[in-house]
């Protein structure tokens, strides 16, 4: 901040996001935040309305925006490619003390209730994939705990139920994460009337099933690398800062998938369904 450089990347553990970008923002610098926004509500409002006063550029950095798989799946529903919408699940499972093979996982901010960790918000990207393709669930219930072996004082196990909206009527949304799975995994699977959509994230395909190709109709990102999408996310940030593109996601946008994400903590609390 001394330095008066334009733009800031905070980069810091979750628990501290919010204190510093909201120094940066009074001072009229332009933000990159790593996901997610923070580790609860507490000062987000404010947070906004500085952002909005001093008119900065804030985004957060949800990578898989800019993932070929999920960006196809943003066009498959909007073009109504497998029909109306019924249902969909989502699934990210990763062993958490191989994830950082070179630091021990005790100490890792994921591992860490003082850092903003816990499976929830470590793996938040799939809320937001939730948010952008569906909008914000009008309802939430989950349950999760820490439920292992691992030495950790955070939950390590969540599946949440989203009550989403699509056509004017209720659609259920199903994430389940965890850090406990060997070998990982991470999938979607969306329903429709008229077909499914399946994509496997590690292998960058997509298939979409319909009654005319029952075998399904394999997209497959040969070649892509996974660094691709970071560069994009970047290069997208400078652009917003020169004033060529409008951000893909602001932190208001942010801001909603973590609402999402306190809901779930909450109604895993108190075991109830959370209103949004």
């Amino acid at each position: 901040l001394a330095a008066g450089a334009d733009a800031l990347f905070i980069t810091n553990p979750t628990s501290l996001h919010l204190c510093y970008s909201t120094k940066a923002a009074r001072l009229g610098r332009h933000l990159f935040i790593e996901k997610p926004l923070s580790h609860n509500l507490d000062g987000v409002d404010g947070f906004l309305d500085v952002v909005d006063q001093n008119h900065i550029i804030a985004l957060v950095g949800y990578n898989l925006r800019f993932h070929p798989c999920c960006c196809l799946v943003k066009r498959l529903i909007e073009e109504q490619a497998i029909g109306t919408l019924v249902a969909a699940r989502l699934e990210i499972g990763e062993y958490l003390p191989g994830s950082h093979s070179y630091e021990d996982y005790r100490q890792m901010y994921a591992s860490r209730k003082d850092q903003g960790g816990g499976v929830i918000l470590s793996q938040i990207h799939e809320l937001d994939l939730v948010y952008w393709w569906f909008g914000l669930p009008h309802r939430v219930f989950a349950l999760g705990g820490h439920w292992s072996s691992l030495e950790i004082d955070v939950e390590d196990t969540a599946s949440i139920l989203m009550e989403c909206e699509y056509d004017g009527r209720p659609l259920p949304v199903h994430l389940h994460q965890d850090f406990l799975q060997q070998p990982a995994s991470r999938t979607i699977q969306i329903v429709g009337e008229r077909g499914k959509i399946y994509v496997d994230m590690p292998a960058f395909e997509v298939r979409v099933v319909t009654p005319e190709i029952p075998d399904g109709e394999l997209h497959r990102f040969e070649g892509f690398e996974r660094n691709q999408m970071y560069m994009d996310e970047l290069a997208h940030f400078l652009a917003c800062v020169e004033g060529k593109e409008k951000p893909v996601v602001d932190v208001h946008q942010g801001a909603q998938s973590l609402r999402i994400a306190m809901a779930a903590h909450r109604s895993i609390e108190t075991g109830s369904v959370v209103d949004l």
